[in-house]
């Protein structure tokens, strides 16, 4: 017997982070020598603060359900974080808590789009927009933000956008792939904008907002646009502050009529996130951030490492990540050449199996929208981001052109 699948579900794919992670698991199983750099995810460890939090929740026996829209010590605490680290009032009813920041994104897609509405999405982009906003019924509409332009929107090309069915603009700040962070300029820019275009919401993914690079400090839209805060929802979450991807615990904050739509989608799909991540989660945001000024050392310093290796290869452009803790490289310079089989490299997909030949998994880069480009996580020890370049190098050196 055949199994007929939606509609819905035949619209999105697998997450191509997940893919790449997988190949790269069953290439080391079978004792490949792969350096892995496919992954998002610090590989410092949970502050012990924030475990021992967990272990004492389980002991005093908080394993119960949970409110659909969250813990309220847990709301409480997003509520003085926004204040103390974003500058920004919001009142309880206007925070909710998920199963990570995808669930965020998802209830909020699933509790404002009708079929055929529109969601502006700058490319690249994380994959997870378009296909959120495919499974709701919506179109994604993508506006290419290259290299040229700092993988940046630019008001020009957000006012040419949009439409009758407009419904969202997504804004990730600091970028993932791109690790691009939006000045207050730029910010103020695409504000002006959406002020002449009030039916549109503004999602805004601030993850990575703690992982700056070169002094900067963030920056949001509202900090720029606070009129704008009434349509917009902010995204964040603990996975990458405090490492802790494994927890599942994202929250959003914005009007109380959608993030009390989005505690019906959820009361429907998972019901209240885990009582045990959330009392972690509640200590992370309780107990300050002494711990990240090292963390984000050692991503700058294996960001460098990473840049000086791949600048200094014929055929490779990029522009040194601002944030985040990722390389997006342009490719486009080596397609033609050829490998020392005599194999030519046509597409992006051939450059990434031979560098997975060579020893270096990354993700290609038309899943996040743009292509011929290639993503790299600097999230794992400086001896293997040093390893990696230098592998990247030697194989782009052993092609013939």
């Amino acid at each position: 017997m055949s199994i007929r699948l939606s509609r819905r579900v035949q619209r999105v794919t697998l997450s191509a982070n997940a893919a790449a992670k997988q190949r790269t698991n069953e290439l080391k199983s079978a004792g490949v020598d792969i350096l892995d750099l496919t992954t998002g995810e610090p590989d410092f460890d949970t502050p012990e603060a924030i475990k021992q939090a967990a272990y004492r929740a389980i002991a005093q026996g908080e394993t119960k359900y949970t409110a659909t829209p969250g813990v309220r010590a847990l709301r409480e605490a997003v509520v003085r974080k926004l204040a103390r680290e974003n500058r920004l009032t919001y009142p309880l009813a206007e925070v909710v808590i998920a199963n990570g920041a995808k669930q965020i994104i998802f209830n909020a897609f699933a509790a404002t789009l009708d079929d055929g509405d529109d969601v502006l999405v700058p490319t690249p982009y994380w994959p997870t927009f378009p296909d959120s906003v495919r499974f709701n019924g919506g179109e994604p509409r993508f506006l290419p933000c290259p290299l040229e332009q700092g993988y940046k929107l630019l008001p020009a090309q957000l006012e040419q956008a949009i439409g009758p069915r407009t419904r969202w603009l997504v804004l990730n700040t600091p970028g993932n792939p791109s690790g691009a962070v939006y000045t207050r300029q730029e910010l103020e820019e695409l504000a002006a904008v959406l002020r002449r275009h009030p039916q549109v919401l503004v999602m805004l993914d601030e993850l990575y907002e703690h992982i700056l690079f070169d002094g900067r400090r963030h920056i949001g839209l509202l900090n720029v646009a606070p009129d704008l805060r009434d349509r917009a929802l902010l995204v964040g979450g603990v996975s990458k502050t405090y490492a802790m991807t494994g927890w599942r615990i994202g929250y959003g904050a914005g009007p109380a009529t959608l993030t009390q739509a989005m505690v019906v989608t959820q009361s429907q799909i998972s019901s209240g996130a885990s009582s045990v991540s959330q009392a972690a989660a509640l200590a992370a945001f309780e107990g300050g951030l002494d711990f990240l000024p090292p963390q984000v050392a050692s991503y700058q310093r294996r960001r460098d490492t990473l840049v000086a290796h791949l600048s200094a290869v014929d055929g490779l452009e990029l522009l040194p990540p601002q944030g985040s803790f990722f390389v997006f490289c342009r490719c486009a310079g080596l397609l033609g050449q050829r490998r020392p089989d005599g194999r030519r490299l046509e597409n992006e997909a051939d450059v990434l199996d031979y560098l997975l030949e060579r020893g270096v998994s990354g993700i290609g880069g038309s899943a996040y929208g743009l292509s011929p480009y290639f993503r790299l996580s600097i999230a794992t020890d400086d001896a293997t981001v040093a390893e990696a370049g230098r592998r990247i190098a030697a194989a782009c050196a052993a092609l013939i052109k």
